[in-house]
């Protein structure tokens, strides 16, 4: 398979990228993320990573084109979207509203080609120990939930919190294995292929369109 373009600027969607060999080439979009009236967080990160995913195409001379995966995530109690926070108080608040509770962390997954635009969507569930203001305005003060949505990395310091996950544990990082593999499976990845093949390296260039 041929290096693809990844529609993201997360260092975490690039990594778990190349833990199953995928090579790839970071391209990142410039989109307006704002959330639609009634939109649900199912749709809401399904019709984002569609369009991450045809903004990189669209921008591509015919030379260039490559599918292009991109992925969108966001943490939800009920209806309610978590984004990144602002400031500390903002995050801690989040934090509070998901402590002791069970929330879910949906991760739309689309893949843009020759062919047309395929989607999938992951949803976790994700229940949080009870915290203390404490714990929440350390945690915020580590440096580590300042970019990630919901106020938090399960991959990081957070795992200390979270009691359960029920779901896919990098589609909580922001992106599902197991879906991906099946988009890229249709456009002729497989793991075997991967494995055997010595050239499957990450690019390195980041440019944003």
């Amino acid at each position: 398979m041929h290096p693809i373009y990844l529609a993201s600027a997360s260092p975490r969607r690039s990594a778990l990228l190349q833990q199953i060999a995928v090579p790839h080439q970071v391209l990142i979009p410039d989109m307006d993320e704002s959330r639609l009236a009634a939109e649900t967080p199912a749709a809401y990160v399904v019709r984002l990573a569609c369009a991450k995913a045809q903004r990189v195409w669209q921008q591509l001379t015919p030379e260039q084109r490559q599918p292009v995966l991109a992925a969108d995530t966001t943490v939800a109690l009920g209806n309610d979207i978590f984004g990144k926070p602002q400031h500390r108080r903002d995050a801690v608040a989040m934090l509070q509203r998901l402590s002791g509770v069970t929330h879910q962390v949906f991760t739309g997954v689309a893949v843009c080609h020759a062919g047309g635009v395929q989607h999938a969507l992951s949803v976790s569930d994700v229940t949080m120990r009870t915290l203390t203001v404490a714990e929440c305005e350390a945690y915020w003060d580590s440096g580590e939930p300042q970019d990630k949505a919901g106020g938090y990395a399960v991959q990081g310091l957070a795992a200390t919190f979270i009691r359960e996950i029920k779901g896919s544990y990098s589609g909580v990082m922001g992106l599902p294995l197991y879906e991906t593999s099946q988009l890229l499976a249709a456009l002729g990845w497989s793991v075997a292929q991967a494995s055997n093949d010595p050239k499957t390296v990450t690019g390195k260039g980041v440019v944003s369109v």
